[in-house]
């Protein structure tokens, strides 16, 4: 099956850590391309950037209108049924995207998997349910759509996750964020919750919680 499409941004020296960052629904790749000049990479960690692009398909909660996105909305209730299937398939594709970076050089154990929105929700299934361990997952103002059906591995059991949320997000309430970090604490995984004034949307004081967790965890 081929790639999924994807902006990729190189660093100035041969990588040799990756971050595959998933963007929201209705979004494309290049949407969170302009954030790269503000991370800071630590000393030795040279970072391609990897933006995928999700596939076209109808959207029913937005009258089946074709849009980029991960996977079918079925409903817009707090539970936010999901085609399970589509997700699933995502994150299949992502999971190809690990591999061709492990090809490149780059070990499992130096790529952090990061999401927004429901790219964030195909992240968490496919961090969560990899087989080899990970440098991270950063879960941005998303849910975790699969934790009744999900598949854990247990070699991503020490994962370091980061979850961050808007307090006022109006999209995803922060309720969600919230129940993922519960669900996964009570898993016995490691996860940081951190909360944010602001909406459905990423901030600057946020930017710099994540240059923090990078710069121990990458």
């Amino acid at each position: 099956m081929a790639l999924l499409p994807c902006v990729e941004i190189e660093p100035n020296e041969p990588a040799n850590r990756a971050i595959i960052w998933l963007h929201g629904l209705g979004a494309d790749g290049n949407d969170f391309a302009p954030i790269v000049p503000h991370i800071q990479a630590p000393a030795g960690a040279h970072i391609r950037f990897v933006f995928p692009h999700a596939p076209q398909m109808p959207v029913t909660i937005n009258g089946g209108m074709r849009m980029p996105a991960w996977y079918d909305i079925l409903e817009m209730s707090i539970a936010r049924k999901v085609d399970d299937a589509q997700l699933r398939a995502s994150a299949a594709a992502i999971r190809d995207l690990i591999a061709r970076e492990q090809e490149r050089g780059i070990a499992a154990e130096h790529i952090i998997l990061a999401g927004f929105s429901q790219g964030g929700a195909v992240a968490y299934e496919t961090a969560l349910t990899h087989n080899e361990k990970l440098g991270g997952l950063m879960a941005l103002s998303t849910y975790l759509a699969t934790h009744e059906s999900i598949a854990l591995d247990p070699a991503n059991k020490e994962l370091p996750i980061l979850i961050q949320h808007g307090s006022q997000d109006p999209v995803v309430p922060e309720s969600l964020g919230k129940h993922a970090y519960q669900w996964l604490t009570e898993q016995g995984y490691h996860a940081e919750y951190q909360s944010f004034q602001m909406q459905h949307q990423v901030c600057a004081e946020q930017i710099v919680a994540i240059n923090k967790w990078l710069s121990e965890h990458l």
